[in-house]
C-alpha cells in the first residue's frame, strides 16, 4: 500500500486506471508490432497500418485482413468475413449494458467504438468486483489499450518497411490465432462438436465455391445447427445443463470470485443456516413433547 501511495500520492483516478490497464498495454506492444509487420507485408504502408489499427482496433480482424489481402480475396469476401468475425462484440457489449444504463447514447456509441475482447474482460471484471468502477474508468481502459495497440502497429509498420518478411508467415500467424480463439471458447461438448462440424463444412464449401465465401457459408450453417440443437435440448430436456450434449468439458477452475459469486455463496450459507435452525427448533419441540 505504501508503494502504491508513493507512485500515486494524489490518488489521481487516471493514474489508478492506468495501473489496472498496464498489463494489457504492455502485452499489446509486441503483438501490435507483429500485426503491423504483417500488414506492411500485405501491402500497407506504416501510415495506413496506423489508421487501420485505430479504426478497426481488433487483432483478430487485422490478422485476418492481412491474410485476405495476401490471398487477393475480393472486397466482398473481406467485408463479410470481418463482419461475422466481429459480430461477437454485440454479445459482449450486451453483457455490459446494465452498467451503462445512466450513460447517454453518445457516450455509449463512443464506448462501443473502442471495445475489444481484452479491454472488455478488464472492464467486466472491474464492474462486478469494484463498486467504484465507473463508465469513465472503463472508457479510459479502452483508450489506454487503443494507444498501446496503435503504437505497436505503427512500430511494426516502420519495421516492416525496412525488413523483408516472408508472406508464408501470415497464414501461419492467422492459423495460430484462430486455434487459440477456438480453444478458449470450447467449454461445452456442443461447442466442440459445432467447431468440428464448421471445420468439415469449411473444407467442403471451399472446395465447392473456391473462395473464402465458403468459410462464411460454413460458419453460418454450423452456427444455425448449433442453435437448433441447443434450443431443442433446453426446450424438451428436464435438466438441460446436465445433458451430455450441453455438458461442460474440463476447464481450469477460476481463482477469483466476483461480487455476484460471493453474494450467491452468502445466500446459500444463509439458507443452509436457516434450514438448520428450523430443524433444530423442530427437534427441540419434539423433545419437549
Amino acid at each position: 500500500m505504501a508503494k502504491a501511495h508513493q507512485i500515486n500520492p494524489e490518488r489521481a483516478r487516471w493514474l489508478e486506471v492506468l495501473g489496472v490497464s498496464m498489463p494489457l498495454c504492455l502485452s499489446y506492444l509486441p503483438i501490435g508490432v507483429a500485426c503491423g509487420i504483417l500488414l506492411n507485408a500485405a501491402g500497407m504502408n506504416f501510415v495506413l497500418t496506423f489508421l487501420v489499427s485505430i479504426m478497426v482496433f481488433s487483432g483478430g480482424a487485422q490478422f485476418t485482413l492481412a491474410s485476405l489481402l495476401v490471398s487477393n480475396a475480393p472486397i466482398t469476401s473481406i467485408f463479410m468475413t470481418l463482419f461475422f468475425l466481429e459480430l461477437r462484440y454485440a454479445l459482449l457489449g450486451s453483457s455490459l449494458s446494465r452498467y451503462m444504463r445512466n450513460e447517454s447514447q453518445k457516450s455509449i456509441l463512443i464506448f462501443s467504438a473502442s471495445m475489444n475482447d481484452e479491454n472488455y474482460a478488464i472492464n467486466y471484471l472491474k464492474f462486478v468486483t469494484d463498486k467504484n468502477w465507473t463508465a469513465k474508468d472503463a472508457l479510459l481502459v479502452e483508450y489506454y489499450s487503443l494507444a498501446s495497440w496503435a503504437t505497436g502497429n505503427l512500430l511494426g509498420g516502420l519495421i516492416g518497411s525496412a525488413v523483408q518478411i516472408d508472406l508464408v508467415i501470415v497464414d501461419f500467424a492467422l492459423t495460430a490465432l484462430f486455434i487459440y480463439m477456438i480453444v478458449m471458447q470450447v467449454r461445452q461438448r456442443l461447442t466442440l462438436l459445432i467447431g468440428l462440424l464448421s471445420a468439415g463444412l469449411s473444407i467442403y464449401f471451399l472446395t465447392l465455391v473456391k473462395s473464402t465465401l465458403g468459410i462464411i457459408l460454413a460458419t453460418v450453417l454450423a452456427s444455425f445447427v448449433g442453435f437448433l440443437i441447443e434450443n431443442r435440448v433446453r426446450r424438451y430436456a428436464k435438466d438441460p445443463d446436465h445433458t451430455w450434449i450441453l455438458g461442460k468439458l474440463f476447464r481450469p477452475s477460476s481463482t477469483r470470485n466476483t461480487v455476484e459469486d460471493r453474494q450467491h455463496i452468502k445466500k446459500q450459507e444463509a439458507a443452509q443456516a436457516k434450514e438448520q435452525e428450523g430443524s433444530e427448533t423442530v427437534d427441540a419441540k419434539d423433545n419437549g413433547e
